[in-house]
């Protein structure tokens, strides 16, 4: 960043692009890393919360944490088979999003290694606005969901059709909803195949 824009910055009290570029260096770093470990890397280093788990009976144990540690007592949650984990851990879910649910647990599209995003669509988070998902989101994705940029994950989407409403989230928040919603919480349960 040039000297003058670093004064603007500090004059109008507007964030400077250090964390920005910090992610692109971290980005260009990682370039010949492995996809799983390259997306681990940029989403904890955007402010989400990354957990691996080995298999299904991990996830659970992980998710209970979650919602113990953060204090989660109503979930959004769509998809029957999340609402399966929620059943067995009896915690008090919705199909529909209502406004006292502190949390959503939802399934995502792709995860994007090139930036750490999290591509999501209706099939996730239902005809909702993802400004509107409460501030904390848990999400459950398998490792076969890593893409390596954009390009590949929208290519993916046109092969398999009938996906609308394309949005993607981040560690800490949604570029599309930035001033909307900046305090999310992501946690991410990223499970073997």
């Amino acid at each position: 960043m040039s000297f003058f824009k670093r004064i603007v910055s500090k004059l109008t009290n507007q964030p400077e692009d250090d964390e920005k570029q910090s992610l692109e260096k971290l980005g260009d770093s990682l370039k010949n890393a492995d996809l799983d470990y390259k997306f681990a890397q940029l989403f904890t280093h955007s402010g989400g919360f990354f957990n691996y788990c080995a298999d299904e009976a991990e996830a659970l144990q992980t998710l209970n944490q979650i919602i113990k540690i953060e204090g989660v007592n109503s979930l959004f949650c769509c998809d029957k088979d999340l609402q399966g984990f929620l059943n067995v851990l009896k915690v008090d879910h919705n199909p529909e999003l209502q406004s006292y649910n502190d949390a959503a647990f939802i399934t995502c599209e792709y995860l994007i290694a090139y930036d750490g995003r999290i591509m999501l669509s209706h099939n996730n988070i239902l005809h909702y606005h993802s400004s509107r998902l409460p501030g904390k989101i848990i999400i459950m994705a398998n490792v076969s969901q890593i893409v390596n940029n954009l390009n590949d994950a929208m290519g993916k989407i046109k092969r398999t059709g009938n996906i609308k409403n394309l949005t993607s989230i981040s560690g800490g928040h949604s570029k599309l909803d930035a001033a909307a919603n900046n305090n999310t919480k992501l946690f991410l349960l990223l499970l073997e195949d």
